[in-house]
């Protein structure tokens, strides 16, 4: 049986702005699976999938959305969420039909939920004119929903996962460059998957890229 007290307690203090100083988010994430029961070690590595976008397709999403676990459905129909509007944004900026890309499960389950409550916030976000500002206040989305998704919870599995997907948030950030800056913005544009060439990405200037949305992009 897990002892989630004693792992808990064991792990460091985190914010967004956090440094991993000598140790590193797999590491910290490797310490917590060594101390972690079977039933959790699958959970936390179901968590570890989604780190790889090419998990990120229909399949994975039925998977989370329909798991056993409450704070699993609740994330990733979240993040769901994010993604696709994410999709239906650039897919207006670079003039392509409505709903390519998009990920749909055909899910009554998914379909019938309630009307995404960060819809407005995150739509002022998509259009906001800096790029690193707007996938900053993105990953402030999802930080503020692992921690809408652990109130109360102090020493049980979801407040491990959320403090898993937070590394990752951390993670991500981790040594940000203007290069990093420009890897971020394609990575942004291949995440709908599509294959579009001419994207120039000029920091400080408007949040579409130059010439855009009359240009095609990446995303």
């Amino acid at each position: 049986m897990t002892n989630y007290y004693y792992i808990v307690a064991s792990l460091p203090a985190i914010s967004q702005d956090w440094k991993f100083g000598d140790r590193t988010a797999q590491g910290l994430i490797n310490e917590i699976k060594g101390q972690s029961a079977a039933k959790d070690l699958a959970l936390i590595e179901f968590v570890e999938r989604s780190f790889d976008d090419g998990n990120l397709g229909p399949d994975f999403y039925r998977q989370a959305l329909s798991h056993r676990n409450r704070f699993i459905r609740e994330y990733y129909a979240f993040d769901l969420e994010i993604r696709n509007a994410k999709v239906r944004y650039l897919n207006s900026a670079l003039g392509r039909e409505t709903g390519r890309d998009e990920i749909s499960l055909s899910d009554s389950t998914f379909e019938s939920r309630e009307p995404f409550c960060k819809a407005a916030e995150l739509d002022a976000i998509l259009h906001g004119k800096d790029i690193l500002a707007r996938e900053r206040n993105i990953d402030n989305l999802y930080w503020n929903m692992l921690d809408e998704l652990t109130v109360q919870h102090y020493f049980d599995m979801d407040v491990i996962l959320a403090f898993i997907l937070k590394l990752h948030i951390i993670d991500r950030w981790h040594l940000l460059d203007e290069q990093t800056g420009r890897e971020m913005f394609r990575k942004l544009v291949d995440e709908v998957r599509g294959t579009f060439k001419g994207v120039d990405y000029n920091p400080g200037t408007a949040g579409a890229p130059e010439g855009s949305p009359a240009r095609t992009d990446n995303n």
